[in-house]
Formats: structure tokens, sequence, C-alpha cells
């Protein structure tokens, strides 16, 4: 029996060669060092933030190099597989405006050459370059049981030898003629494929990582799995044969993988590949009683990209985290470049972490208020709108009814040189102008009065402030001028620097007097401009709210 003749028995419904699909997938034209990168989750739940900040980077380091980008999905592992998993990914990719070149990216059809892009639809391509390793004999059938295998790894542990199949616990089979192996294929007994791995655990393997520098591992020396017994790839086959024929240049991806790297190299080198560069991105971790860990799916729900969206978190606001945890001087760049397109920031993997990127919420939410901050009222406006729509439909009602009222609220103190930052997401919005709207200002159950809190004062304050100063037409100088005019008739100091010289002269001060009105018209001892507010009700508004009291 020829070897060539065993591999069509082991795998028979091969319907191409391996030189086939070397051929139909040849190299891209693309200019020199140009980058091809990819991202390449499973569709097995939500997309992980880590999944988020591989795929921005990976986007930036080939477009900034004319180069391709492209998303696989490999759905090898059917027992995680979601419902909807892979259409989860694609939209929420899509959400944060990731800009892939090829891959599934509509309606289920693939864009690009180099496909099909999901991995199960690939069960030939796998298969046709494993047939050629069965004809090289570097590779064999395995049919050990689930038993065996756990007879295997019970007595490793009572001897304390490494766990796995190799060197001597791989003899039996890796020994066995093609005659004994077909017999047992006749009988149908299961089976998968194996790796004739030729490497040695007491020898190093080294790659240079272009984050990390030199990794230096230990060989592999396993007979992993390339086929299971359904004839789909592991991801350690998979991933080598599609990097090699899609050409990818630069794989980036989590450090969790580097503890791989060695059977992905010996496969390189057993199909006769060249590997790829590796960069493996610091994981992103978490702080929680004083130790870092890795940011977890079932802990954590800001490992789910989608938690922003809901939150109301601006997807530039956290485009533009995720590039902080990137680089570590594109936060400076950005400060000194405020309102320059991202895009223009080269990303370098010399700045790229060696250590674990923490998770910092505040900073998020801090990067966000000032990104919402440069934005036009009337684009928060229509944000917050859309955002309100899918999560607050009472408040998306109430804003378009409203919508004057509140472009006109969202722009008090927005062009300024130093723009007012008082909210990180759209959902942080309602609550900080739902007193600007009439239908919610009814009978408020809580004010926020600081120093004057006598109700007999108060009522008096704004009954004479408004029978006898206030007038809407007054600029903010005239307006101010007027409330230390109240100030004066009575007794409070209009004059901060005259308060603070003898205060027991006065009731309080022009300050403790703005904050009656401020708060009598919102509830609230802390908003923008109340000259502008007021403005904005209108007399007619403001008399009924005094009036409420």
């Amino acid at each position: 029996m020829t070897r060539e003749e065993f591999a069509d028995i082991l795998l028979p419904d091969v319907q191409h060669t391996r030189a086939y699909y070397e051929e139909k997938y040849g190299k891209r034209d693309l200019p020199f060092n140009a980058m091809v990168t990819r991202l390449a989750p499973s569709p097995t739940g939500f997309v992980h933030i880590g999944s988020l900040y591989q795929a921005i980077g990976a986007q930036k380091l080939a477009h900034q190099s004319s180069g391709v980008c492209f998303l696989r999905i490999e759905d090898t592992d059917h027992k995680r597989e979601v419902e909807n998993g892979i259409e989860q990914i694609i939209s929420s990719l899509k959400t944060y405006d990731v800009q892939f070149d090829e891959g599934p990216l509509c309606d289920g059809e693939d864009v690009g050459n180099y496909g099909p892009y999901i991995q199960s639809k690939r069960k030939d391509i796998y298969q046709a370059f494993v047939k050629d390793l069965l004809i090289k004999d570097l590779a064999y059938p395995s049919f050990l049981t689930e038993e065996e295998k756990e007879a295997i790894t019970l007595r490793q542990k009572e001897i304390k030898s490494r766990i796995g199949y190799f060197g001597p616990w791989a003899l039996e089979e890796r020994n066995m003629t093609m005659e004994e192996a077909v017999e047992k294929v006749k009988k149908g007994i299961p089976y998968v494929i194996r790796l004739r791995s030729h490497g040695n655990f007491l020898k190093r393997v080294e790659v240079e990582d272009a984050i990390k520098g030199k990794i230096s591992i230990p060989e592999n020396d396993m007979d992993i799995v390339l086929l299971k017994q359904d004839g789909i790839p592991t991801y350690h086959l998979a991933h080598v044969i599609d990097d090699t024929l899609m050409h990818t240049t630069h794989v980036t991806r989590g450090d969790e993988w580097i503890s791989s790297l060695p059977i992905h190299i010996e496969l390189f080198h057993v199909l006769g590949f060249e590997p790829p560069k590796y960069a493996h991105l610091a994981t992103i971790q978490k702080e929680e009683d004083g130790k870092k860990r890795k940011i977890s799916k079932r802990k954590d729900p800001e490992a789910n990209v989608m938690y922003y969206i809901e939150k109301g978190i601006p997807v530039k606001a956290v485009e533009l985290y995720l590039m902080t945890l990137l680089n570590s001087n594109f936060e400076e760049w950005y400060l000194e470049n405020p309102k320059k397109d991202i895009n223009e920031f080269t990303l370098d993997f010399s700045k790229m972490s060696t250590s674990g990127a923490l998770f910092d919420m505040e900073k998020l939410l801090n990067i966000s208020k000032n990104y919402l901050s440069t934005l036009s009222a009337e684009e928060v406006y229509q944000n917050t709108l859309a955002w309100a729509k899918v999560y607050d439909l009472s408040f998306a009602t109430l804003l378009e009814k409203e919508k004057e009222v509140a472009i006109r609220t969202l722009d008090i103190e927005r062009n300024t040189e130093k723009p007012r930052k008082d909210f990180a997401m759209y959902s942080e919005v309602k609550q900080n102008i739902w007193y600007m709207f009439k239908e919610c200002f009814e009978k408020p159950e809580n004010y926020e009065w600081q120093k004057i809190t006598d109700k007999e004062e108060i009522k008096k304050i704004l009954d004479i402030y408004i029978a006898k100063y206030y007038d809407i037409r007054d600029d903010n100088e005239e307006w101010f001028n007027k409330v230390k005019l109240l100030c004066d008739e009575l007794g409070y100091a209009s004059n901060m620097k005259d308060y603070k010289k003898n205060p027991e002269n006065y009731k309080g001060n022009v300050a403790d007097v703005s904050t009656v009105i401020r708060v009598a018209l919102t509830t609230s001892s802390r908003t923008p401009n109340l000259k502008d507010i007021m403005e904005i009700l209108g007399k007619e508004e403001i008399e009924r709210r005094i009036n409420l009291l």
C-alpha cells in the first residue's frame, strides 16, 4: 500500500490538492512593506473588549501601511458556538466602525478574493493539506478513545510527568502500520489525525516578537490533533493554513497565545510555510482587591463591547481610550492635536506595552467627557436621541417634542475656551437637563438649597427679584448687576471682597442669592450659566416655578 492510497482511505472526500489551493490563493498585489492583518474571533458569545482592542490595532497597522485588514471567523469549535454568534460579531464591530477590507461583511456574503472567511466553509482546504502531511508521513491516524486518553493523563499525573500525548505515550500509534490502521478504519473505529511531531522539549524555539522582542520557549513535542473525528480542523492547524493562504504578514493577538507559539511555529515548518510576524498584545486587565486579573467575560460587564453602547458612551471615546492602551505616546499626541483625525497618528509596535494593559473606567469616562465637550449641541442632541430611541423611549419622545429647548440647553457654555463637561455618556444627558422641560418640572421633591434655607427668606428673594429686577432682554453683565442690586436691597454683600473682609455685616453674599434663584428654577445648585437657563425658560415659566415653592 502506498502512502497516497493510505491518505485516500483516511480522507476519501478531499476534492482538491494542496497545490490547487496554493495556486488559487496567490500573492497579494500590495506595496512593499504593506501589512496584512486580521481579526479572527470565534462566535462563542459577545465581542470582548479585548477583541475590539485587537481589531482597532490590526486595522490601524494595515491601513497606515497601505495594506489590508480582514475579518475571519474561527468557528471550528461547534460546542462553544452560540446562536447568531457570527452576526453578533459582525454587527458589534460595525457599530464601532472597525473598517475591514475583506471578510463576511454583508448579508452572509464574503468580500475579498481569499475566502471563504468562515473556517467551517474551508473544510476541504484543511483536509487537502492534512492529506499532503499523511502522504509525507508527517501525520498519522489516532484511534485513542476518551477513556484511554483519561488513563494516560491519570498516569502522567501519578508520576508527575508533563500532561499530553507525546513521545513514549504516543509510540504505539506512531508505530502502527498503514495496514493495521486501515483495518481499524474498515471496522468503523473513529479516529482523528495527529501531527507526527519532531520537536524536542529540551530544545528551545526562538521567535522575534514585534512587541515583546525575542521570545524563547521549549519546542513543541506534542502530537496534537490536526483534524477531529468529524474532519473539522483544530484552531492550531486552521489558523496556520489560513494565515498562509490569506498572506497575513502580522498576527496581532493576545499574549495568552504565547504558550501555543511552539505548536504554531512547528506547524508552519512542517507545512513548509514561512511564519508571519507575531505581535502579542498585552492582555487587558482589571484591578480587584489590589490584584490584577484578566478582564473576564463572566465577571465583568465592561468586557462586553455593547455595554458601552447601552450606557451611551460614544464609540469615538472608546476608540480613543483603547488607542491610549495600544500606544504609550498616543495620549500626548492627541492632547497636542485634538482636532486631527486619529488616522494621522502612526501606531508603533515599539510603543506597545509588554505587560498587562490596565483597564481604567474612570480614565475612559474622562476621555468621553472631553470628547463630548468638543461636539456641537446639534451633534450631542442627535446622538442622545439615537441612543434614547433604543434605551429610553419616553426621553426620546420628549427630545423630539422639545428639540429647540434641548439643543439650546446643550449649547450653554459649549462654544467656549473651556467648555462644560457635565456628562460622559448619553445616558447621563437626561439627569443633566431634565429640569429644562416644563412637563418634567411639576412639583419637585428635592431642592439643593445651600446656605439660605429659610423658606420665607427664599420666597422674599425670588418675589422681589422677579417683580423688580429680572428682564429677559438683559445681557450677562446687566443681568448680574441687577442680582447685585437685589443683594444690596436685602442686606447681602454684592461684592465678594467686602463679604470676605466683614462677613458679619451681611446676611450672606451674591453667590448665595444667585444659588437661591438657580435652585428654585432647576432644583440643582450646579448647573450651566443661569442667565442662559432663564432666557430659555422664559418669564412665564420662571414665575410658574417660583409659585410651586
